[in-house]
């Protein structure tokens, strides 16, 4: 059977009348923005390596760090305050390196890591009883390394949070 054309013939004429200008020679050309010089902080910044983990990338990084910083520190020098200071970089790293899709993750993850890697530094008896108890001392008496760290990590998360949406809101506002 043969299929007969649906399409109304005033959009043929419309084809055949001749195209727009470009853009730029009906006058619609912006001005090229200014481009101050980054400080040198900022471009010794950029040359660090950038990553982009997941949600789930980022936790088995932050969670794998510790762990293995945990273990180092129970061979080396057993002390959880240099724990808790090793704890802080890996949470701006964390926090830095995530994805912006999974922003919100940053903050869950620390906490668990830092608790997973403090189990090796933990001081504790022989038996499951014992060896809780030390990791409960322990977490009781370096929680003020964990808040910092979290909330470290909270604000940071919150400020690329915030700078996303800006631009967002910049790149909507923009006239095509």
């Amino acid at each position: 059977m043969e299929q007969h054309r649906t399409r109304p013939p005033h959009i043929r004429a419309r084809r055949e009348t001749p195209s727009l200008p470009p853009q730029a020679a009906r006058g619609g050309r912006r001005p090229a923005p200014v481009r101050r010089p980054a400080p040198p902080v900022v471009r010794a910044v950029r040359r660090f390596p950038n990553p982009r983990l997941t949600g789930l990338g980022g936790g088995l990084f932050c969670i794998a760090v510790m762990v293995v910083l945990g273990c180092l520190d129970a061979l080396t020098f057993d002390s959880l305050t240099l724990y808790g200071v090793l704890f802080l970089p890996v949470c701006v790293l964390t926090a830095v390196w995530v994805r912006r899709n999974d922003l919100v993750t940053a903050p869950i993850v620390v906490p668990i890591a830092f608790a997973a890697g403090l189990v090796p530094v933990a001081q504790g008896g022989d038996g499951l009883g014992a060896r809780l108890m030390g990791l409960v001392t322990a977490l009781a008496t370096e929680a003020g390394w964990l808040y910092g760290g979290t909330l470290l990590v909270g604000l940071i998360v919150t400020v690329r949070k915030i700078r996303l949406m800006n631009r967002r809101r910049q790149a909507n506002r923009r006239p095509l």
